[in-house]
């Protein structure tokens, strides 16, 4: 067989080739070879290909994706903004943080073991490649219904993937999401987030430069896993009739990306590496095109060189191989002989690949002879960018026009009491601990919250106690209802998690997981959802930093809710003020920060009571978001609350439950004046949390209050083994347990 070089490929003009079958549409084909000025050889039309995909090009959401950027808020805490491996925030005392969260969605439903797992070892990667050293993950998960078969196959599976991955690694879980909904049954949602530390001295960045400077290639040997696995799987919709859609998922091995972390970080602190990119999707395709097309020059890559685990792979494979544990680094020819010397110490294999050029194309070569000569900005940065159309779809005049505050609520105090035991012990109220307890969250010694609080808090400097705190948060049955206000409510939710721990919130990352954009309904909802959050996150002060967009989740027709996932950093100087959200002294007395609506479209109570879906979500005031964080964080630091916690799904009795199985202490109750206790119980108003003050502190958090203009209603005491909500009902703490514990273990145990 012909070797498909350069040369061939002027020669052989009309060659037929399977520009379809990986992906690329016929006008994208024309483009390439507009560019070349001839047709591709294989190995560029397979780098085009997975680098042109819809997972890693965003070529249907550039366009709305410019917003962030747009409309940020100035900020000096902002050291490294979107378009990097993830963004970096200065949190004082010479350190900075990175953090981003990335979807491993399709590759997790094919195999949810090896999905999930390479979905952490992929964001881990990406926060080394930034100079950080990684302290924690987080996986915010959808799933579909709790009771079907196949939700039985795929959660057991990502959960034992996303906890092998993660503590073989040595990193703790600290928080994250579980929400079962059946729109998520072919398409389950497998979000990861990633965060690391550093000194600001030590950030480094994704670029070639110096002519002569050596190209790496280290880590694990490629292999034939994973071909095309993120970037072509996660560019088209499941179809059952179509296997070619679903190649092999990447195979992970958490012990070789442990010896990664170590000998990355330590020829960083030897000041060897000039530029580095790790290896997720499109693979060595990706690396080659991003490095060159970030730096001053050209690169030359032999292929030859490659570590291969397995010696039949094409040159075309070796290009798309998704295999895990790899990395790539631009070193100065001197310094080559530590960075490989490190390499060895860590038992991590490291092949000198190719070198920095000065010109300005990426050539890579195979058995000697030429098969790649390209402008790498093309490849990589100058994919198609399409103006997708858009229409706001027909149905959702009628789907808001059926309020849920319409629906049959409980006839007596019974009723209530029968529905706040449904809604506690629902799949997506009841207790996660069956899952979390299978991850590890306190190894390395600085975790300060985990799962189930608000958010995750990390120790950052063990002298000083100053700490980070992150929650990510998102309801994709708010942004089916309005996707501009669930963006927003996502982001506000994140935003209150974090204030409620007493973090000052600084920075966002996102996942924005839609479905096809080649449905004007899901590029509107799209579209929409982007310029809520880029909005939002104007009026918060709070920029986006980074993220991931994954397109296509959608089996058939049948498509997800939207689903902006946000992620939110915070920052706060002494981790030992934190507040947790455990009701745990009795005397105390329970305060309700906000105001409380009659909001329920879109809440817990019309999904568990009424199986329902409709009327509009709960109403954004960031104003009030901002308000209430800066209270919460000042109550902390001053020491005037010893719990909180933020008011969202299920309301103020999910709240209440949670933080009074949480401390122990139950809790006696009276519905504030004008208000019905239904309403009290289960309206999802935004901009609410309720918090416990001590008797000693209460003038002085009610002043504070009163002055900055916030709501603050005393509704009850914690007392006794239950929670009382009087004239209504009495609730056992032991019967709430129960019944709150009983469920996962029940669907999944």
């Amino acid at each position: 067989m012909t070797l498909d070089t350069v040369k061939h490929a002027t020669e052989t003009p009309d060659a037929a080739q399977p520009w379809a079958e990986l992906g690329l549409k016929e006008n994208e084909y024309e483009r390439v070879r507009e560019i070349l000025g001839r047709r591709p050889t294989g190995a560029e039309l397979a780098m085009y290909s997975v680098m042109w995909s819809e997972h890693c090009s965003y070529k249907s959401s550039k366009v709305h994706l410019k917003q962030f950027g747009d409309k940020a808020s100035h900020s000096d805490a902002l050291l490294v903004g979107i378009g990097e491996q993830a963004g970096v925030v200065d949190v004082g005392e010479g350190y900075a943080v990175t953090f981003k969260v990335e979807s491993h969605n399709h590759p997790s439903y094919v195999e949810p073991y090896q999905g999930a797992a390479t979905g952490i070892g992929g964001i881990v990667r990406d926060i080394i490649a930034m100079g950080a050293r990684p302290v924690a993950v987080m996986d915010p998960l959808r799933f579909g219904a709790a009771d079907h078969p196949d939700t039985r196959r795929v959660l057991p599976g990502v959960v034992a993937g996303i906890g092998g991955y993660g503590n073989c690694l040595g990193l703790p879980n600290i928080g994250g999401e579980v929400v079962f909904d059946s729109c998520y049954q072919g398409n389950p949602l497998v979000n990861a987030l990633c965060v690391g530390v550093m000194k600001h001295e030590d950030i480094h960045l994704a670029k070639a430069s110096g002519v002569g400077n050596k190209v790496i290639l280290y880590g694990a040997r490629t292999g034939g896993d994973g071909i095309g696995g993120a970037s072509i799987l996660a560019s088209e919709t499941f179809d059952s009739s179509k296997p070619s859609k679903r190649p092999a998922v990447q195979v992970g091995d958490p012990f070789q990306e442990k010896l990664l972390i170590e000998c990355t970080l330590e020829a960083f602190a030897e000041k060897l590496v000039v530029g580095i990119q790790d290896l997720g999707a499109a693979g060595l395709s990706c690396a080659t095109s991003e490095l060159a097309s970030n730096g001053t020059g050209g690169m030359r890559v032999e292929l030859d060189d490659v570590p291969l685990r397995d010696a039949t792979l094409s040159p075309e494979e070796i290009l798309m191989s998704e295999s895990q544990e790899r990395m790539c680094a631009v070193v100065e020819p001197e310094k080559v002989e530590r960075f490989l010397a490190i390499c060895e110490k860590w038992d991590v294999t490291a092949t000198v690949i190719g070198e920095v050029t000065d010109g300005d194309r990426l050539e890579i070569f195979w058995h000697g002879e030429q098969i790649v000569d390209v402008p790498p900005r093309t490849v990589a940065h100058d994919g198609p960018v399409y103006e997708r159309p858009m229409a706001r779809p027909e149905w959702l005049d009628a789907l808001q026009a059926d309020a849920a505050e319409a629906l049959a609520r409980p006839a007596n105090a019974e009723e209530l009491r029968e529905q706040v035991l449904r809604l506690v012990g629902s799949p997506n109220q009841a207790d996660k601990s069956w899952i979390t307890s299978q991850y590890d969250k306190y190894v390395l010694g600085n975790t300060v919250l985990a799962q189930p609080e608000d958010s995750g808090m990390i120790r950052v400097d063990e002298e000083s106690n100053l700490g980070v705190a992150v929650s990510t948060d998102g309801n994709g049955r708010y942004a089916k209802l309005d996707p501009y206000a669930g963006a927003q409510l996502a982001l506000a939710e994140s935003y209150r998690n974090v204030a409620a721990t007493g973090a000052t919130p600084l920075a966002v990352t996102d996942c924005l997981n839609f479905p096809s954009p080649e449905d004007p309904a899901g590029m509107w909802q799209f579209a929409e959802a982007c310029r809520g959050l880029a909005d939002a996150c104007q009026t918060l002060g709070t920029p986006v930093t980074g993220g991931n967009v994954s397109l296509y989740n959608q089996t058939g027709d049948v498509a997800i809710h939207p689903t902006p996932v946000v992620g939110v950093l915070g920052v706060i100087d002494d981790v030992t003020r934190r507040t947790p959200m455990a009701f745990a002294e009795e005397g105390q007395l329970v305060y309700l920060l906000g105001d409380t609506r009659e909001e329920l479209g879109g809440s817990a109570w019309s999904q568990v009571v009424h199986d329902h879906l409709g009327g509009r979500p709960p109403a954004v005031d960031l104003e009030r978001e901002r308000l209430l964080a800066e209270i919460l964080v000042s109550a902390s630091r001053d020491g005037m609350i010893d719990a909180a916690h933020d008011l969202s799904d299920g309301g103020l009795v999910q709240a209440l439950v949670e933080s009074c199985l949480r401390g122990g202490t139950g809790a006696r109750l009276v519905t504030p004046d004008g208000l019905d206790p239904f309403v009290f119980l289960f309206s999802e108003s935004a901009g609410r949390a309720i918090v416990s003050v001590p008797r000693s502190e209460e003038l002085r958090f009610t002043d504070m209050c009163a002055a900055r203009g916030l709501p603050a209603l005393r509704i009850g005491v914690l007392d006794g083994d239950a929670i009382e909500l009087q004239g209504q009902f009495t609730l056992p703490l032991a019967e709430l347990r129960a019944v709150h514990e009983a469920t996962i273990p029940a669907l999944f145990g």
